[in-house]
C-alpha cells in the first residue's frame, strides 16, 4: 500500500519530470536548416488571410509585411458585407498580388474552404490578419517541406509590444507575452523529443496544398462533430494538426529568430476572454486527440504526456497545495531543522518551476522580472478559467473581437441541422469567383 512518502514522490515526479526533460530538449532543439539548393521558393507559396473586416491599418501592415517576402499571391478571404471595402483597400494600396473572395457568414473554416480552391501553388500558408512577418520567414517555413513526408510547418511567435503602454496595458501585455513564450517552449521541446507539438497555430502556418484539396480532408474539415451532438466549425488549426498526425504526415516547428512572427493579443481585461476561448479549444481538441482519435499515444507519446495530458491533470493550486500537505505529513517525524530545510527546498523548486521555461522572455525584457508575482498569481487564477471552460465546452464565442460573434451559432451547430449546413458548405467549396 502506498504511503504519503510514495504518493509525494510520484506526484512530484509526475509534475516536474516533464519540466526537467523539456528544459534540456529546448536547449538542444534546432530548426531544420535551410537547404543549399532549395526546390521550393517564395513563388511556390500562396498566403491565405481570413479576415472579418477586410480593411484597416492592422491588416494593411500585415499584408505589407507578407508582400515583402515575395509570395506568389495573397488571397484575402472576408465576408460579403466587407468585400467592397476589401477590394477598395487592395486597389487604393496598389496591392496587385492580393485577390479577394468572400463568404456569407463570418466563420474562419468557411473562409479557408472558400479560398483553398483558388490556390494555384504547391504550398498554402494561412496567416491571421494581425501578424507581422520578418522578410526572412518563407525560406525557413519551406525548408522542412523539401521533404515530402512533411505536411505542415509552424513558426515561433512573439508578442508585438505596445509603444509607451500604461500600467494596465503593460500587465496584460506581459501575461500575453508569457502565454506565447510558454507555447514556444512546449513546441520546441516536444518537437525535439518526438516530433510532436500541441497545435500548428493558425497565426501563421504552412501546408501542402494537395492535403487541403483532398476531398476526404475537405469533407471532414467541414463536418467535424463534437460529442456526437454538434457540428464544430471552430478550432480549425487543431483539426488540421490532428489530421496530419492521423494520416502519417510529419509536422515541423521552426524555432528561429528569422522565422519569428509578431502578433497582437488583448492588452486589457478582454485577455481573460481570449484565455477562456483558448482553454475551451484545448479541452475539445486534446480530449479528441487522446480519447477519440488516439494516434498521439503511438506517434507522439512524450507530447501526449507533457502537453495533451496536462489539459485534464494540470491544476496548479490543487497540486501545489497537495504537495505541501503530503510533505508535512511525510516529514512529521523529522527534526525541526530538517523539516524547515526540506520545506524551503520544496517551495523554492515550486517557485523556480513557475518561470524556468520563461527565462528567454526575462532575458530579453529583464524589467518584467518585477511582474513575476503577477504571473504566478495569474497561473493559479487560470485554474478557475480552465474549470469554467470545461463546464462550457459547447460555447465558441470569442468575446474579445468586434464582429467576431455576430454569427457565433454557426460555429457549433446541432447535428439536427447538419444536412442543411452540409449543403451550404458544398456550395461554398464549389463556388469560384
Amino acid at each position: 500500500m502506498f504511503s504519503c512518502h510514495h504518493v509525494f514522490i510520484l506526484l512530484f515526479l509526475y509534475r516536474y519530470v516533464r519540466l526537467a526533460v523539456n528544459l534540456v530538449a529546448f536547449c538542444l532543439h534546432r530548426p531544420i536548416p535551410l537547404p543549399e539548393t532549395p526546390r521550393l521558393t517564395s513563388q511556390d507559396v500562396t498566403v491565405v488571410i481570413p479576415s472579418l473586416q477586410g480593411d484597416g491599418g492592422e491588416l494593411w501592415e500585415t499584408i505589407r509585411s507578407i508582400l515583402a517576402t515575395e509570395p506568389h499571391e495573397i488571397i484575402l478571404a472576408t465576408v460579403e458585407a466587407q468585400e467592397q471595402r476589401a477590394r477598395k483597400m487592395a486597389k487604393e494600396s496598389n496591392f496587385s498580388k492580393v485577390r479577394i473572395c468572400s463568404v456569407s457568414q463570418p466563420n474562419k473554416r468557411r473562409q479557408m474552404v472558400r479560398a483553398i480552391p483558388e490556390v494555384r501553388t504547391e504550398i498554402t500558408i494561412f496567416a491571421d490578419d494581425d501578424v507581422t512577418w520578418p522578410s526572412t520567414l518563407l525560406p525557413w517555413m519551406l525548408a522542412p517541406l523539401e521533404d515530402e513526408q512533411y505536411g505542415g510547418v509552424g513558426t515561433n511567435q512573439r508578442l508585438r509590444r505596445a509603444d509607451r503602454p500604461n500600467l494596465q496595458q503593460r500587465i496584460w501585455g506581459y501575461l500575453g507575452a508569457l502565454y506565447l513564450e510558454r507555447r514556444n517552449f512546449d513546441c520546441a521541446s516536444c518537437m525535439f523529443i518526438d516530433g510532436g507539438l500541441p497545435c500548428l497555430s493558425g497565426r501563421t502556418v504552412a501546408y501542402r496544398t494537395s492535403i487541403l484539396r483532398d476531398e476526404s480532408f475537405t469533407y471532414q474539415f467541414t463536418h467535424e462533430e463534437w460529442l456526437g451532438q454538434y457540428q464544430l466549425n471552430a478550432d480549425d488549426d487543431n483539426f488540421i494538426t490532428r489530421w496530419l498526425i492521423s494520416h502519417g504526415k510529419k509536422i515541423s516547428y521552426q524555432h528561429h529568430k528569422q522565422a519569428e512572427v509578431l502578433t497582437t493579443l488583448e492588452d486589457n481585461p478582454k485577455f481573460l476572454k481570449q484565455c477562456l476561448r483558448w482553454s475551451r479549444s484545448n479541452w475539445r481538441s486534446n480530449i479528441t486527440s487522446m480519447f477519440c482519435d488516439g494516434h498521439i499515444w503511438r506517434c507522439q507519446p512524450w507530447s501526449a504526456y507533457a502537453v495533451y495530458l496536462t489539459t485534464v491533470s494540470h491544476w496548479a493550486v490543487l497540486w501545489d497545495c497537495l504537495l505541501i500537505y503530503l510533505y508535512f505529513d511525510m516529514a512529521g517525524s523529522w527534526p525541526r531543522e530538517s523539516q524547515e530545510l526540506g520545506f524551503a527546498m520544496l517551495v523554492g523548486w515550486i517557485f523556480m518551476s513557475k518561470f524556468l521555461k520563461l527565462l528567454g522572455h526575462y532575458i530579453r525584457h529583464p524589467i518584467d522580472f518585477l511582474l513575476l508575482p503577477v504571473s504566478i498569481l495569474f497561473g493559479y487564477f487560470h485554474g478557475l478559467i480552465k474549470g469554467y471552460a470545461m463546464l462550457s465546452l459547447n460555447v465558441t464565442a470569442w468575446g474579445s473581437r468586434e464582429g467576431a460573434d455576430d454569427d457565433d451559432a454557426y460555429r457549433m451547430i446541432r447535428v439536427s441541422q447538419k444536412h442543411q449546413e452540409a449543403l451550404e458548405f458544398r456550395n461554398v467549396v464549389c463556388y469560384t469567383q
